[in-house]
């Protein structure tokens, strides 16, 4: 197992763990693979993106999608999306991108890793297990139009 920068090339094998990852359980999306291309390839195009893949082998099981952040305190990456193929999970792979993640910000004098996942998904556990904090004051918040 090791842990390297997302390349373009990566972008098919990263669409299809992607949609393994979420079009299953808990999660149970309906991804289709072009949306799931695009919606991945948006974050990479960003100026700031910090990405990350996980390799099982020599096959991508898992990624990051991050972007560097300036807060009124710190700096921080803002985690978009970190997911892992079914298959692949329970293996340390998770634990693997966000060590990873951590040496990436004290290389780079950030200081701070922030993300938004669904309390009631096993993810939550996940990342309390990590040393994530939950920030009861904040709401994630959407409109229908």
């Amino acid at each position: 197992m090791s842990v390297r920068p997302i390349s373009p090339s990566d972008l098919p094998a990263c669409t299809h763990v992607f949609m393994a990852a979420y079009n299953g359980m808990p999660w149970n999306y309906q991804w289709s693979e072009p949306d799931a291309l695009q919606y991945l390839t948006e974050y990479t195009e960003s100026r700031h993106f910090i990405g990350f893949v996980v390799l099982d082998g020599d096959r991508v099981a898992g990624a990051m999608f991050a972007r560097y952040r300036t807060w009124w305190n710190n700096k921080q990456i803002y985690v978009d999306e970190l997911f892992i193929s079914p298959d692949a999970q329970g293996k340390g792979l998770g634990k693997q991108l966000i060590s990873h993640a951590e040496a990436y910000c004290l290389d780079n004098n950030i200081e701070m890793i922030t993300l938004m996942t669904n309390k009631f998904m096993p993810a939550m556990k996940f990342y309390e297990n990590l040393d994530f904090i939950k920030v009861d004051q904040f709401a994630f918040l959407f409109k229908q139009v």
